[in-house]
């Protein structure tokens, strides 16, 4: 990759770089730095994975996808200077990021780890500051099996003498000893920063600055004030170089969006897609359906990769649902619908209906529903992105009644 990188362009990128890693939440906090940067009248790069409808979704200009026709021209510019070296499908696509960031006379670039973050390809490009958002057990096969080896692979995006900020509330050992032992400038949660919610609004504090009556993220989630309170860690951290008024902070938090995280879709039956894909994740999604209760019954389609703990997601959502239709994904690393099932029945539940297909499986619940019901597509990105092509809610239900009738 650095070889590559020197190729392509042999000086240090011009613009400050924030690159954000974790278990979950980097999306979500990505989104939250571009919004508010944008707001702050930056010309912004975002590149983020994966996506969730087209390849372009990843590399993110302004708000804007880049298209084809300067995605395919980085790729063969790439593709001229590796030479004999081998690249990767996500170094490539890091590398064409990386690329039209600079066309474009970026102001900022926020990088999203694809996975750990030691040896993940946006960690060669050196941050200005380096978020760790969370740190749970997920990609044990790449990263270890508990949370001190993992923290330390996602502690590797961490840079001597620059801010690295950690928003676990419980942070690994291994972690903060190597942002030590690099030197880093470790700014924790709870420690270098605070925050908590009053009513409808939320309060941030890092002596000596102070923002008082902050609105919640437009994303919706109790966590993302949490998320919301890291990326105004990391902001603050690099005032010098991006400052950002209190406006911009208030326009990013209303405007942004994410989709495919607790994205409802409301009518007679709530949708709910959510990309929740392991048990940290499942367990944040449940509390949130908890938040928002329904007066009918929660029907779940669950798609999981064959790498991930079904278990542990199906342990963390079964007193929120009553019914469930286990889907199969398809490629070398799906899981499918009827090994979901099995799983299912042997926790005890029984209301499973297994499918081979996300877009019937959709339609069935849709055809099941009746008024006040509420369908939940969690899993994967690849079981929510064919949901959103299917889009089943714009179809009947036959069911569609009171529950009285």
């Amino acid at each position: 990759m650095r070889t590559v990188l020197r190729r392509l362009r042999p000086e240090l990128p011009a613009y400050p770089v924030i690159t954000v890693g974790g278990t979950n939440g980097k999306g979500s906090c990505v989104a939250m730095l571009d919004a508010i940067l944008r707001a702050a009248g930056y010309q912004v790069g975002a590149y983020t994975s994966p996506h969730l409808l087209r390849y372009n979704e990843r590399i993110q200009i302004n708000g804007a996808a880049a298209d084809d026709a300067a995605i395919v021209q980085a790729f063969a510019r790439i593709d001229a200077a590796r030479g004999d070296i081998s690249l990767t499908y996500f170094e490539f696509g890091t590398l064409a990021a990386l690329e039209l960031f600079h066309q474009a006379g970026v102001n900022v670039a926020v990088l999203e780890v694809g996975l750990g973050g030691r040896l993940d390809a946006v960690n060669v490009v050196d941050a200005d500051a380096a978020l760790v958002v969370s740190i749970g057990i997920d990609h044990t096969d790449w990263l270890g099996m508990d949370r001190d080896s993992i923290g330390y692979e996602k502690a590797g995006i961490y840079r001597p003498e620059r801010p690295a900020i950690c928003a676990d509330p419980d942070p690994p050992r291994r972690l903060i000893e190597h942002a030590r032992a690099i030197g880093a400038r470790l700014i924790q949660a709870n420690c270098a920063y605070d925050y908590s919610r009053t009513g409808d609004a939320w309060r941030w504090r890092s002596d000596p600055v102070r923002f008082n009556d902050l609105p919640l993220p437009a994303l919706r989630g109790e966590h993302q004030i949490g998320n919301a309170a890291a990326v105004l860690a990391t902001l603050h951290s690099v005032r010098d170089r991006l400052p950002v008024t209190a406006e911009a902070i208030h326009a990013g938090l209303t405007q942004v969006r994410l989709p495919g995280r607790f994205q409802i879709i409301p009518g007679p039956v709530e949708w709910i897609l959510d990309v929740a894909h392991n048990p940290s994740a499942a367990a944040v999604l449940a509390a949130q359906l908890r938040a928002r209760p329904c007066c009918g019954r929660t029907c779940a389609i669950v798609g999981l990769l064959a790498d991930k703990d079904a278990q542990g997601v199906i342990e963390a959502l079964a007193d929120v649902v009553d019914e469930w239709r286990p889907v199969s994904l398809t490629g070398s690393r799906g899981r499918t619908g009827a090994e979901l099932a099995a799983l299912l029945r042997s926790a005890g539940i029984q209301a499973v209906a297994a499918h081979d297909d996300i877009a019937n499986a959709c339609q069935a619940a849709a055809n099941a529903a009746r008024a006040d019901d509420r369908i939940v597509v969690l899993g994967s990105f690849h079981t929510v992105a064919p949901a959103l092509v299917a889009q089943p809610w714009l179809t009947a239900y036959p069911l569609l009644q009171s529950r009285e009738t």
